[in-house]
């Protein structure tokens, strides 16, 4: 495929997500990457969400915020309607589900990026799809979708160069191994099975960045299995990626994980990583050469590569050089906004 050589295409980005989460933060940097290619022609229709409004006029995208209510927000989706036929794109790209209900088919070509595996019923009425991982892909097609129309284009990390903060932050002992977990506070995220293996580990601390529904009871587990002199709840971090450089390894337990793009900033920022065998962090690491993986739901396997990495520091530093060396040779944000462009391009010569 070729680079895009028509700087008048138009592209609109759809995103009805929350005021926090991963893939909120992801749809920032890849449309940010894309303009600063200057290639396209974009316009971002997103919840209106100041922080994210003010980060993507920053990168000189224009922006307009709507509701993306229900089904029953009628007045609210006509805006919405009307809003993106006035811009006149020629692809439209939506991401999750909410977007996705709201965009109907028209006269530009509908690509829906999957970051999960979504229920395939929301986007049926698309022209094609990206899958983030190729289990996704793979998702798509057994799911009826065709396959030459199903694209697969990875996550790429935040690259910022950044500092670590001190080790003794948030109330540290600088001198005990510092372990760091980051997620939306879901069950999803199995950080319940991290916790139980943190009883297996005495002397380290985990720094837990995020917040959500599973707080309360996250919380509670820490008393109950004697760990709140060893856990920190961070709260919602927007220097993950400092956090990473200061901790000694990344743990990523989940049950249910789409790609993992906190695996990508693990490895971009040259931090260890441990990770259950979920769909997505399965997918990316080779155990062994660019991190472990354990078997999901077992505390006690996920304790032991801890502790085998806490204990041998040496492997840990191979571990995260092999994986900073394929992330760059391969999920870099200049390997992956180019791939967004050439598929963009082939699209819209079809």
């Amino acid at each position: 495929m070729n680079q895009i050589h028509n700087p008048h295409l138009r592209v609109a980005q759809i995103l009805a997500g929350a005021a926090r989460g991963g893939a909120e933060n992801f749809f920032v940097r890849l449309v940010s990457g894309l303009q600063a290619s200057g290639q396209l022609e974009q316009k971002a229709f997103i919840r209106a969400h100041q922080h994210r409004m003010d980060a993507l006029t920053a990168a000189g995208v224009p922006v307009e915020g709507f509701r993306f209510g229900s089904s029953l927000d009628v007045f609210g989706r006509q805006r919405y309607r009307r809003a993106l036929r006035r811009f006149h794109p020629d692809i439209v790209m939506t991401w999750m589900n909410r977007a996705s209900i709201s965009t109907p088919p028209g006269d530009y070509t509908l690509i829906c990026r999957l970051g999960h595996y979504y229920n395939l019923k929301y986007y049926r009425h698309a022209d094609y799809w990206i899958g983030i991982s190729r289990g996704i892909c793979d998702h798509l097609i057994r799911g009826g979708m065709p396959a030459e129309k199903v694209f697969h284009i990875p996550n790429f990390a935040d690259e910022t160069p950044v500092e670590p903060l001190p080790r003794d932050s948030f109330n540290t002992p600088a001198d005990r191994p510092l372990i760091l977990a980051a997620g939306r506070l879901h069950v999803n995220k199995g950080f319940d099975i991290l916790l139980q293996a943190m009883t297996r580990i005495p002397d380290a601390i985990l720094w837990l960045a995020g917040s959500g529904p599973e707080e309360q009871t996250l919380r509670q587990q820490c008393r109950e299995l004697g760990l709140d002199e060893r856990v920190r709840f961070l709260g919602w971090r927007n220097d993950v990626t400092r956090l990473m450089r200061t901790a000694d390894l990344f743990v990523c337990p989940s049950r249910h994980e789409g790609l993992g793009s906190i695996v990508m900033e693990s490895w971009a920022h040259e931090c260890p990583i441990v990770a259950t065998d979920s769909q997505g962090p399965g997918e990316l690491i080779e155990s062994g050469h660019t991190g472990l993986i354990t078997p999901v739901d077992e505390p006690e396997p996920l304790a032991q590569a801890i502790q085998s990495l806490l204990d041998n520091p040496q492997q840990a530093r191979q571990l995260a050089a092999n994986a900073r060396d394929l992330y760059w040779k391969k999920y870099s944000q200049a390997v992956v906004v180019k791939q967004y462009l050439d598929v963009y391009n082939q699209i819209h010569q079809r």
